[in-house]
């Protein structure tokens, strides 16, 4: 059944009048509040994911309008990030900026579908800045239910195109979807991105970040990018930079596209090998040097994508740059947790762009001697993984002495690993996620680290493995 809300969606009259005899038909809010909560409070007494969405689901299942209402509460507005790389860092991120000075309902755990987002405002009561990070096909409908005052788009690769189909059509869907957005809602987009640049032209008032620092540029643009040609003409573009897969400093050599000029830039970046990264962070109201304490260069860009939002949102240049200082990684993104005398290194990997990213800062932090790579083919990682095909992991094996390959398709990216240059015996498979991340702890040395890189639903079992442990809280705590 399609939810078209009053004034939020064509349809005139008709939708508006049906929206009031939903709202009026609809059972009292106060009521479904407190049933939802108490499910969630049940959900977290029994371990079963902390409540993240069945709550919500429950929510929406008694008044679908429910989320709509909850959101007309927030004082300060709704907020969202959608991306396909970074969403939950640049959330968190956003939120470490701006929770001094608003109470926040923040879907902190990762939960990005209608259901996450209605949780995170019931877990809430009091927020005043609702704060989301959105799944990319679920953002147009968000946008049009929440109403946001701000909404930032950081970037669109190929990911899952057995759920979101080609990148075109998602641009397509957010472009129609940012249309919708009233008049004083404010966006920001990643200008490096063709395919939002083409939906931030599309809006009066759009504000561009972007990174400008040509030394940090690759020597070519990777086999695997995504949107390398010009969306008039079908022309590959020329890039005078190229950063991560296909974000980046291009031009149409017809002259049809060129990449936006920056509202807020990332210069003079340093990265600091497994450990930090910092940059200058140039914006209309001044320039900040940011220290952050999350490596690589696309936390460079989460970075400058929630000081944009944090900007459009009302934070000041020092709030912006003490808060990003602040910002630690979210569950499984350059996570470190300690097992010991060792420690385990929880990186998430779930397409070419992002993966060969973190590929890119293993080598440059000192490539490891023992991977474990899990990977799943189930609903929430995408079934099809031919993708890791596309993932450059060639510049690891020099130094890598074991794999450990586990998840559900262990097997398959076993062989990715042999084809790729590994030797036989240096490849061990292991399904079972627990007995893997054993038997990388065995064989780390004292002292050393585990590089573990999973996949989406194989991140979170490990997460419920060291969290059974002992070792790390539920991904879904809130941080304290």
């Amino acid at each position: 059944m399609q939810i078209v809300s009053c004034g939020r969606r064509a349809g005139g009259r008709g939708a508006a009048v049906a929206y009031a005899r939903r709202m009026r038909s609809s059972p009292p809010l106060a009521l479904e509040v407190v049933l939802a909560r108490a499910v969630a409070s049940l959900s977290r007494r029994l371990g079963a994911g902390g409540g993240t969405t069945i709550p919500g689901r429950l929510l929406t299942r008694l008044d679908p309008a429910a989320i709509d209402r909850l959101a007309a509460r927030l004082t300060a507005g709704v907020a969202v990030v959608s991306a396909t790389n970074g969403k939950t860092t640049t959330t968190a991120m956003a939120a470490e900026i701006l929770r001094s000075r608003h109470r926040l309902a923040h879907n902190a755990a990762g939960a990005n579908l209608v259901s996450g987002v209605a949780s995170a405002l019931l877990a809430a009561p009091r927020a005043e800045l609702g704060l989301f990070e959105v799944d990319e096909g679920a953002l147009p409908e968000l946008l049009a239910r929440l109403r946001p005052r701000g909404v930032c788009l950081g970037n669109l690769f190929r990911d899952q195109l057995d759920r979101y189909g080609e990148l075109e059509l998602v641009a397509e869907r957010w472009r129609r979807a940012v249309a919708g957005l009233s008049a004083e809602a404010q966006l920001v987009y990643n200008a490096d991105d063709p395919q939002l640049a083409a939906v931030g032209a599309s809006r009066a008032g759009s504000v561009a970040f972007g990174l400008d620092d040509p030394r940090l540029a690759r020597p070519a643009l990777q086999h695997a990018a995504d949107s390398k040609y010009c969306l008039r003409c079908g022309a590959p573009y020329v890039y005078a930079a190229a950063y991560v897969g296909h974000l980046g400093d291009y031009r149409c050599p017809h002259g049809h596209e060129a990449r936006p000029p920056l509202d807020l830039a990332a210069r003079d970046v340093a990265l600091h090998g497994l450990e930090r990264a910092s940059f200058r962070l140039d914006t209309p109201e001044g320039s900040r040097r940011v220290r952050l304490g999350l490596p690589g260069l696309y936390n460079v860009y989460n970075a400058l994508a929630a000081a944009a939002l944090a900007r459009a949102l009302g934070a000041s240049l020092d709030e912006i740059v003490d808060g990003l200082g602040r910002a630690s990684a979210a569950f499984g993104r350059f996570e470190r947790i300690a097992a010991g005398d060792k420690r385990i290194l929880l990186l998430l990997v779930k397409n070419p762009a992002g993966a060969n990213e973190v590929v890119r800062t293993l080598v440059d932090g000192g490539a490891p001697r023992v991977l474990v790579v899990a990977l799943n083919d189930e609903i929430a990682d995408g079934r099809d993984v031919s993708w890791i095909w596309d993932v450059d992991f060639e510049p690891l094996l020099p130094g890598l002495e074991r794999l450990v390959a586990s998840g559900g398709r262990a097997a398959e990216l076993a062989l990715r690993f042999r084809y790729g240059g590994l030797e036989r015996a240096a490849i061990e498979v292991e399904p079972d996620l627990r007995r893997a991340l054993d038997r990388g702890l065995e064989l780390t040395p004292p002292g050393g680290e585990l590089i573990v890189l999973p996949t989406y639903t194989a991140l979170l079992r490990l997460r419920g493995v060291v969290s059974a442990r002992g070792l790390a809280r539920p991904y879904w705590e809130r941080p304290r």
